[in-house]
């Protein structure tokens, strides 16, 4: 993968925890840049680990599926992206008084669940020729800045910015796995 791919992965990866960070942000009652820097270093922390554990579990795999890894990526990444804009859609039944501060777990707890399609996609990156790190580091690195700002935005915007963000992250993961397997397959000669 090249740095803008790298680059779009991050970005697009971020785009869930923005969306998970813009509601949290509309649950606070005037969140304070310390609380949104709190809650972005808390899903960056996640967001990168869990495409290290994928990778560590994918490079197990990756020698007994070498002929058709770039089928295995592509697909993942099309199924994670068409799950994004799908969640995108649904409607949220949350509807409380807005609180001073979220919990640790809590957030941790949310971020982990925003960092599983992260895992899926480090899995997927370990059948491909990539730095897991420098990626691993980029996804944090955009979530946390990601989920800063919507948690910050989060109660101007409400949800319907992160529901456009999650669309767009997840039309990139489609993106990226089209252009993994179409640069197999030229590379290929097919």
């Amino acid at each position: 993968m090249n740095a803008l791919s790298t680059l779009v992965l991050a970005l697009a990866m971020s785009t869930d925890a923005f969306a998970a960070a813009v509601s949290k942000g509309t649950a606070l009652h005037k969140p304070r840049f310390p609380e949104a820097l709190r809650t972005g270093v808390i899903f960056g922390i996640i967001e990168a680990i869990t495409p290290l554990i994928g990778w560590a579990l994918g490079s197990v795999a990756a020698k007994y599926v070498q002929e058709w890894d770039h089928w295995i990526a592509f697909i993942m990444l099309c199924i994670l992206g068409l799950m994004m804009i799908r969640n995108a859609f649904k409607e949220e039944d949350q509807e409380s008084a807005p609180v001073s501060r979220h919990s640790f777990w809590l957030l941790a707890a949310t971020g982990f669940a925003t960092s599983i399609d992260a895992m899926a996609v480090g899995v997927s990156l370990a059948f491909i020729d990539n730095n897991i790190v420098v990626t691993a580091i980029a996804i944090g690195l955009a979530t946390t800045l990601m989920v800063t700002i919507g948690v910050m935005v989060g109660r101007a915007l409400g949800s319907i910015a992160g529901k456009r963000a999650e669309i767009l992250g997840g039309i990139a993961l489609i993106g990226i796995g089209s252009t993994i397997l179409y640069e197999h397959l030229t590379a290929a000669g097919l």
